[in-house]
């Protein structure tokens, strides 16, 4: 098999490699007393998630080429220098006076330890300070990770590797940037901005906030997740691009939690629709939007814009919103769009994937002309999605949207048409 390059110059093209993670037993390891720490706000029940996931995951590999984190976690731990590179990497950031946790899980057998590293290494009751503490783990589970979007995402040619805004996630940043440097199925160049430019320490960078809208425009959002700082690095990071590149850069509310990254309001469907939530991107006015434009190794430009659609516009990007929750209820949109209502994620233009649980959304869609077609009838060959020009594909969603994200949030695309 030759290795896949790396090319995602759109959000919409015929989506033809992704990254998904099936969430397991670190989402069972969460409990009351430590699930706001993991940042959630709720406890899933994966009995109840996993089947929804399921139909998510077959539809994806019906059309695309799919790559599962923890496997491709196995492969690179076979190799014995990656192995070490890694781990101690995750030692310098998570045990750097425990000498004793590092070699312990150099020991553990790859298989086990591509487990542990996502679903939580066990402390061992080995002396008095240990057997005392209230911890479970010596590394923590990550129950995050499903949300393969958030830790590295890709643009042009190249992987950007995040810069988390909360410590929990970063070894979820760390395994992708082995993952792209070391695995063979990938020709990947991955690139660190925050890393290299940030003098601040103050800078973060999230790919939920992140969208490609074009190979010359980025849509960045910032709020809890992006800093300006990180979208600064941003900008340092394209002026080593050749011509002329352009951020639109959205604020975004802190609170509530929905408003996590700028795909929770806003996400493409095809060259003509994007969804969006309409109380915070078209009428609220406390949140600017600035277009931002990097020319010649310099920004030659900043300046404040209505809103996206019209510096989308501005730049030869005409598209007609269909509005989260519909458009006829305040409320409804808001319910919705906490239920992930605007995040959708494109399988190519005009065929894309969200929850079926949000009956105002696919409404509205069905509205513009999206044919509604359950996950599961594509899964079981009852339906197929070629014989339709455009189509929302629909999984339930009532356990997964209680993680806080969803079809954009699950999937890191590497390779679009």
């Amino acid at each position: 098999m030759n290795p896949i390059d790396i090319n995602v110059t759109s959000e919409i093209g015929k989506l033809n490699g992704v990254i998904v993670h099936i969430p397991g037993q670190e989402v069972e390891n969460m409990t009351p007393e430590n699930a706001e720490r993991a940042l959630y706000s709720d406890i899933l029940n994966l009995s109840v998630a996993l089947p929804e996931y399921d139909n998510f995951l077959g539809v994806l590999q019906k059309h695309s080429q799919v790559f599962e984190v923890r496997e491709l976690l196995t492969d690179i731990l076979h190799y014995e220098h990656i192995k070490h590179e890694l781990l101690v990497k995750v030692c310098q950031h998570e045990h750097q006076d425990e000498k004793e946790v590092c070699q312990y899980i150099e020991q553990i057998k790859d298989e086990d330890l591509a487990h542990q590293l996502i679903e939580g290494v066990e402390m061992k009751k080995d002396n008095l300070t240990r057997y005392l503490d209230d911890e479970r783990y010596c590394i923590n589970p990550l129950p995050n990770f499903f949300f393969t979007r958030d830790a590295s995402f890709s643009f042009g040619n190249e992987v950007i590797i995040s810069k988390m805004a909360n410590s929990v996630r970063d070894r979820e940043a760390i395994i992708m940037d082995s993952i792209f440097k070391h695995h063979p199925v990938f020709n990947a160049r991955t690139a660190n901005p925050i890393e290299k430019y940030d003098i601040s320490g103050k800078a973060s960078i999230e790919g939920g906030d992140v969208i490609v809208a074009r190979e010359d425009i980025l849509l960045i959002g910032t709020g809890s997740r992006t800093t300006t700082q990180g979208i600064d690095c941003m900008i340092e990071y394209l002026k080593e691009k050749p011509g002329k590149q352009h951020i639109i850069v959205q604020e975004l509310p802190y609170k509530p939690e929905s408003f996590i990254h700028l795909d929770m309001t806003f996400t493409f469907l095809d060259k003509e629709h994007c969804m969006i939530f309409e109380p915070l991107l078209l009428k609220a006015s406390r949140y600017l939007t600035i277009l931002i434009t990097v020319d010649g190794s310099k920004v030659t430009s900043i300046t404040e814009k209505k809103n996206i659609l019209a510096a989308l516009k501005e730049l030869g990007m005409s598209l007609k919103p269909i509005l989260c929750g519909g458009n006829n209820d305040r409320y409804i949109m808001e319910r919705e769009q906490w239920q992930s209502g605007a995040n959708f994620v494109a399988l190519e233009p005009g065929k894309v994937i969200g929850y079926r649980r949000n009956t105002h959304t696919i409404e509205a869609l069905s509205n513009e002309g999206f044919e509604i077609i359950r996950a599961k009838d594509i899964v079981k060959g009852k339906e197929d999605l070629s014989e339709y020009k455009k189509a929302v594909v629909t999984i339930e969603g009532n356990e997964l949207s209680r993680g806080g994200g969803g079809a954009r949030c699950m999937t890191m695309p590497f390779n679009r048409s």
